[in-house]
Parts: structure tokens; sequence; C-alpha cells
């Protein structure tokens, strides 16, 4: 059939939408199991993610009807790892168990088993936070894939054990498994689901350690394959999170408040929780930095009420509004809940700012010395920096303005090399002080005008971001920016294209628009737009 040959040619092609459309629009037992697969692989890349899913269950009933026993058991390891990363970890159990079941009645040595390892280890860490025994699974499931030469199977469980032996403490070999997984990722040689899982998982690992370098070099590469991908959805909001992450470090914060709200567009339409959550929270961090402490107050309750803790975003934006009292007691208690190193880094340097504001300097040195040795553990210039800074502003407080200096120009050395203008520019007004401090007041003008003018560029100290008031007939900045390109004409789904979001969510956007301007016509939404000034 004509129609099937283009789609499987779509599909070779990564052209997902096309795909999508040819193989959706055919009776799906015309189908065989693997175009059953392509149709699954296509919806579930597009956006149609529980269609995708229907896909697979019915290719895994056929293969298991025609005693396809591995098939069956493949399908059943896509179905836990394709709902093990939307956090859906319930199925995801379900489908790792009937897979074990399946293999275990047949007693058959395939590479699916080693795919069961896999799934066994994700859930040791999700289900039970059992960083040891998830170890234990990945290894295994490396050795499944090198037994039956399965490439994809090796790099995954290669990434997996690489994040276990980072939690364990062993940093330099588990970065070297990461290293090493990257080089078959960005040469194309993993399926579609594994390339985006892979993405999304190094990337995590790298920005829980402060690894900018690898951090910004990586984001960039998944962008490009994410680009590549027609009409992706599913890892497309990650990619605009982590985008978000990075032009924020440099300073970029109205592109990064966009990239925010893209990911949080794009991370609702399947919505996805936990990473939807922390895209609020970042979009609240960077409306806090801009001064749109109302904005962000808004964008961090969205993240709490996704199950993301906005610390100590949250904890910052009561200290900007003037109740550092109730942001000490919020970061105290994230703090108290933190265990590991790594998310006690993100953490501490915010606290000893806090502390350090009621001048409670017997907190904020155990502090900041706790956070210079996590610094010396994980060995990233960023971390080392945000270390430095926060010893030397204990050191200033505690009147040693001398000792403050060497940490401080340190810190700002650092920070200015990666490029993180933002905190280079805060860590240089620390200099100032300390310059006065001892009477030099010429360099402390120095460091203080040249600060200030970094800040105004990025946003930092007026809040260039934010709008100045608030939008008319309660509109939101999407609402605005939906109003905007309607009033030029553009459709639907040209709208979804410009914004990279479904039509469906623009479809929504556009009746909140005619509701809140007591409209019922596009036409008529035009008028308000341009009768307004507003296009």
């Amino acid at each position: 059939m004509r129609a099937v040959e283009d789609a499987r040619a779509a599909s070779d092609a990564h052209r997902w939408g096309d795909a999508y459309r040819v193989l959706s629009g055919l009776p799906s037992d015309t189908l065989d199991i693997d175009d059953l697969d392509r149709l699954a692989t296509a919806a579930y890349l597009t956006g149609h993610d529980e269609e995708g899913v229907a896909h697979w269950v019915r290719a895994h009933q056929q293969s298991a009807a025609a005693g396809e026993v591995h098939r069956a058991a493949y399908f059943g390891a896509t179905l836990a790892q394709a709902l093990g990363f939307k956090g859906d970890l319930g199925r995801c159990r379900g489908w790792v168990d009937r897979t074990a079941r399946l293999l275990a009645d047949a007693g058959i040595d395939c590479v699916e088993q080693g795919y069961l390892e896999y799934g066994l280890a994700m859930l040791r860490v999700f289900e039970a936070g059992d960083i040891a025994g998830a170890r234990a699974h990945f290894v295994q499931a490396g050795k499944v894939g090198a037994r039956f030469a399965h490439h994809e199977l090796v790099t995954l469980a290669r990434i997996g054990e690489g994040r276990m032996l980072i939690y364990l403490g062993d940093i330099t070999e588990g970065m070297a498994r990461l290293d090493e997984a990257m080089v078959s990722i960005e040469a194309g040689e993993l399926s579609p689901l594994a390339t985006g899982d892979a993405y999304c998982t190094v990337i995590d690992a790298c920005a829980e350690l402060f690894d900018l370098a690898r951090c910004r070099a990586w984001t960039e590469s998944f962008t490009c394959w994410c680009d590549a991908q027609q009409e992706l959805v599913l890892y497309r909001g990650h990619c605009f999170l982590h985008r978000a992450e990075m032009l924020g470090l440099l300073g970029s914060w109205p592109d990064a408040l966009a990239e925010a709200r893209r990911a949080c567009d794009r991370l609702a339409d399947p919505v996805m929780p936990t990473v939807l959550g922390a895209a609020c929270a970042l979009e609240g961090d960077l409306l806090r930095l801009a001064g749109d402490l109302r904005g962000a107050e808004a964008a961090y309750q969205r993240a709490s009420e996704h199950g993301h803790d906005p610390q100590p975003g949250l904890a910052l934006l009561r200290l900007a509004q003037g109740r550092p009292d109730i942001g000490d007691a919020m970061i105290r208690r994230a703090l108290g809940e933190s265990q590991d190193p790594m998310s006690r880094a993100r953490l501490l340097g915010p606290y000893v700012e806090l502390v350090l504001t009621t001048a409670d300097t017997t907190a904020a040195r155990p502090a900041a010395d706790e956070l210079r040795g996590v610094a010396a553990e994980l060995g990233t210039p960023l971390l080392r920096a945000h270390a430095a800074r926060a010893v030397g502003a204990v050191l200033l407080a505690e009147g040693d303005a001398n000792g403050a200096l060497v940490e401080l120009r340190s810190a700002f050395k650092w920070f200015n090399e990666l490029g993180v203008r933002y905190d280079a520019a805060r860590t240089r007004l620390l200099l100032a002080d300390a310059c006065r401090e001892l009477g030099d007041h010429d360099t402390a003008e120095i460091d203080s005008i040249a600060a200030r003018a970094v800040l105004r560029e990025v946003g930092g100290e007026h809040g260039t971001i934010a709008p100045a008031g608030p939008l008319p007939q309660g509109l939101t900045q999407r609402e605005l920016e939906v109003l905007r390109l309607l009033a030029r004409g553009k459709t639907n789904r040209i709208i979804a294209q410009e914004l990279v979001v479904s039509e469906k969510t623009v479809a929504s956007h556009v009746s909140h628009i005619f509701t809140k301007l007591d409209v019922t016509s596009r036409s008529a939404a035009t008028a308000y737009a341009y009768d307004h000034n507003l296009v």
C-alpha cells in the first residue's frame, strides 16, 4: 500500500507528524506489528501520548497471541519506559511486572531481559530511593546488552549506572560513564525515544552537579536534535526548560523568561507535573530577579500545585518582600529535608544570603563552610564560585574585609570566566563593600558602577522583563502574545507554530481572551487590540 510506504519513509526521516497523520488515518487492523510500533512512536512523540500507549498495548497483545514472546516483552519494556518518563509509576510498575512474568514463564534468553533489568533499576530509584540496588540492576542491564551486542541498551545502562555512581559519591567515574554515553547519543546511534530520554537524564545530572560547561554544550546539542524531529512535542518542553536555565545563568533574562513560558505551555499538554513544576519555579525565579514580585508569587504557587517545592526562590522572594523571617523559616525547613550534597548545595548559598540580612553570622558561617566542602567534592567551577562568594560574604559580615576580598576576587573571576553575569555583578557589589571597609573608596566606586551597569543591562536592578503595570482586562502575558498574533490575521495553527505550542493550547488562550475582553469573534478581538494600542 502506497500510504504505508510513505508513512514508513516519513518515520525513517523523523517526520513524525507526517507519519502520524498517514498511519492514524488507516484502519489499525490493516497495520502489521512494525507499523503499529511506528504509529505508536509517532503518536507519542507528537503529543498524542495516550494514543501511542494504546497502539503499543495492541502491538504487545498481538505479539503475545502470535507466540512471539520476545516481541511482546519488547513492547512491555517500551511501555514501561514511556510511562516511567512521564512519571506514571503505577502503570510503569504494572508493565515491568507483566514483562517479568512473561519472560519467566517462557524461559527464554533474550535482550529484553536486559530492558527488564533497566526498568527494575528505574523503579528502585523512584519507588524506594535505593541507589545501590538500582546500580546493580543497571550493571546487569549493561551486561545483557553487551552479550547481545545491543548498543542502545548498553548506552542507556551506562547512563543509569553513571548517575547512580554520582549519587554514591564517585563523581569522576560517574561522569566518565555519561561522557562516553553522550558520544553515542550525539552520533545518532539510539532510537528517538532512547535519545530523548538520554538527553534529559544526562543534562539533569550535569545541572545537579552545577557543571555549566557540560550543561551548555549538551543543551545546544539537545536543541539541534529536537529541531530535527518534525512536530516534536514530548521532549520539546524539557528542551525549552534547559535552554531557559542556560539563558538565565548567562544573563539573557527576557529570552530565558520566554523559553520558561514555552516550557510551561508545552509541558502542560500533555501534562508532565514534575517537570512542569520545575518550569514554573524557574519562571518565578526570573520574575523575582526582574522585580515582578507579584508575578513571581503566582509562578511559585503554580510550581507548588504541580508538586514542586519552589525553594530557594520562594524564600528569596520573601526576603525581597521585606519578610526575611518568613524566608528564613522556609529555607531552614527545606535544608532540614535535604540530605544529599547536591540538593543541599542549591540551598546553602541562598541560606547564607538570608541569614546575613539579620546579621546572624553564627548560622551563616557553618553553612558557608559546608558549601565550600560540597564544592570541593563536586569540583565544578560554578559551585566553587558560589561557595567562595558565600564565604566572602560571611567574612565581610564578621569584619574581616581583607579575607573577604580574597574569596570574593576568586568568586568574581570564576563567575566572569563562565559568563554568569548577574552573579558576577552581585559579587562585585560585595567587593565594593569590602573596599569601602578598607578605605579604598575609588576602587569601591569603580566596582559599584561596573556592577550596576551589568545589573541594569540584564534587568536585575529595575525589573526590565516584566511589564510596568497590570495588563488590560486581566490578560496574562501569554494571552497578550496570542492576541497580538491573532490581530495580525494569524490562524490558530500559525500561532501555535510561532509560539511552539499545540493548537489546543492556542484555542484555550483564544477562548480566555474572548471572555476577558467580552467579545465573541476574532474581528472584535482584533479591533480591541488596535483600539488599545496592543499591536
